[in-house]
């Protein structure tokens, strides 16, 4: 089973009697737009100062997400890479203890003589 049969399909979260009336749809996409605006705005100040700016950016991304099929492919590819990486780690990580466990194996009988 790939990743992407598991995601959500692409397009507005917003509930249904919103999209039935358009007028309301675009006020709604306009308030979504302008809350993820403020939530990315913020990360960016935050990336320079204390605080997780990159967490933050990402969270407004999120909310954007909710309405914008552009922000959806960016998490979606984002999500895909994180998970890349994470696994590269594992690998990495996996690799590094045989390492060692080989090199303990060899020093181990020198030790005891």
């Amino acid at each position: 089973m790939s990743a992407e049969s598991d995601e959500k399909p692409l397009g507005s979260r917003a509930p249904s009697f919103i999209q039935a009336s358009r007028p309301l749809h675009v006020s709604w996409r306009a308030g979504i737009f302008v809350v993820g605006l403020a939530v990315v705005v913020a990360g960016v100040i935050m990336l320079p100062l204390p605080g997780p700016g990159w967490l933050v950016i990402f969270g407004g991304m999120a909310v954007w997400a909710t309405e914008f099929i552009w922000a959806q492919h960016v998490l979606r590819w984002t999500r895909r890479k994180v998970h890349e990486g994470t696994e590269w780690l594992k690998a990495r990580r996996a690799a590094r203890r045989e390492r060692k466990k080989a090199r303990g194996a060899e020093k181990a009988p020198a030790d005891m003589g």
